[in-house]
């Protein structure tokens, strides 16, 4: 069983009279990667600087290791953070920028010679010691942030939105190094991004935000797959997001056509929402599927095609690796276990509050 590491209890913060955070409760265990993900303004960069202690929350409590630490200043927590613009010291080499914080904490050259090296080792930077940083790359630069972060040895890692000034190949990079290095180095990394992508390929657990309030918390295949409600299905990945009537158990009605589903439980003739994602709309020949329409629209995306299709005035967005020509008519199938069903919210306020509450 994971060791709980971090939690924060039942947190509230307003800026200028306008609730940023409300009632977050959030715990993070020993060794996870865990993604704060969401659009701008959902939270994510203020509870992560709650946890950093550069902000103080207006109600609840930071508690690490089941100690209350809410308010300790940044330096005497156990936590280091690396922002998205680096914060390097132009003036200083690669080894002083490294240095710094061992320096303040007066530890002997040898045992800073000893430390350098090893981070510098374990970001792929070996022998860039005496540069400057203004030397290097976007990507280099961003190494050497995460090295001074390393060496000071966190038993926590907040990360920034780090790789937000990086073209794409250096973001993918990047994304395997982080991986390995929280492989290797055994500490918690808590990251932060609205980059849908990004939190799937790295995180153990991604907690999806959206004004103040935790939408949905699991393992990137939860978050993807069960999705809980329409914010969390459009946010994470392309999806198709109808309204539906659950017509019974393992039944639902989408614009009045009949699709088996696997889901239980809702009621009978319920409004509910359903999320398809494109890569299970099957394409099949006119007669064979549920409903019938006409493709209208075909992009290549490099690995696949994705394919508009108007069902009555209703666009369904297929990806196949087999493209079918604009004009053509088809027929759309969907398997019974890729219709995913989400309650459909009785009011805009309870689209935003929390829903694993």
């Amino acid at each position: 069983m994971k060791k709980e590491l971090i939690h924060l209890s039942h947190i509230s913060k307003s800026y200028d009279g306008k609730p940023v955070l409300d009632d977050l409760d959030l715990v993070i265990h020993e060794n996870e990667f865990v993604t704060l993900l969401g659009p701008s303004g959902c939270g994510k960069t203020t509870t992560l600087r709650i946890l950093g202690g550069f902000e103080t929350p207006d109600l609840g409590s930071v508690i690490f290791e089941g100690k209350d630490i809410t308010n300790l200043p940044p330096n005497r927590r156990q936590l280091n953070t690396v922002f998205q613009n680096y914060a390097l010291f132009t003036h200083m080499t690669v080894a002083e920028n490294i240095a710094f914080g061992l320096r303040i904490k007066k530890k002997s050259a040898s045992y800073i010679n000893d430390k350098i090296s090893y981070a510098l080792k374990l970001v792929g930077l070996e022998g860039f010691e005496k540069r400057a940083v203004t030397n290097l790359s976007g990507g280099q630069q961003q190494r050497i942030a995460i090295a001074r972060a390393i060496v000071n040895e966190p038993r926590v890692l907040l990360l920034d939105e780090p790789l937000g000034a990086l073209d794409l190949k250096l973001r993918q990079d990047m994304q395997y190094e982080l991986i390995r290095m929280k492989n290797e180095l055994s500490i918690t990394f808590i990251y932060v991004t609205h980059d849908q992508q990004e939190a799937l390929t790295m995180s153990d657990t991604i907690v999806v935000m959206n004004q103040g309030y935790i939408q949905q918390m699991g393992t990137p295949e939860e978050i993807y797959n069960e999705p809980e409600n329409a914010f969390v299905a459009d946010f994470i990945g392309d999806s198709n997001l109808f309204p539906a009537i659950f017509v019974r158990d393992e039944l639902i009605s989408i614009d009045g056509k009949e699709f088996p589903c696997v889901d239980k439980g809702f009621g009978t003739d319920k409004p509910v929402d359903v999320v398809i994602r494109p890569e299970d709309v099957k394409l099949v020949p006119p007669g064979t599927g549920e409903v019938s329409g006409v493709v209208t629209d075909v992009i290549f995306k490099g690995v696949h095609y994705e394919m508009c299709v108007d069902v009555n005035g209703r666009e369904w967005v297929a990806h196949s690796t087999t493209s079918r020509p604009k004009g053509m008519n088809v027929d759309i199938h969907v398997h019974p276990f890729n219709i995913q069903v989400m309650n459909k919210p009785g009011s805009e306020d309870e689209e935003a509050v929390q829903t694993n509450e």
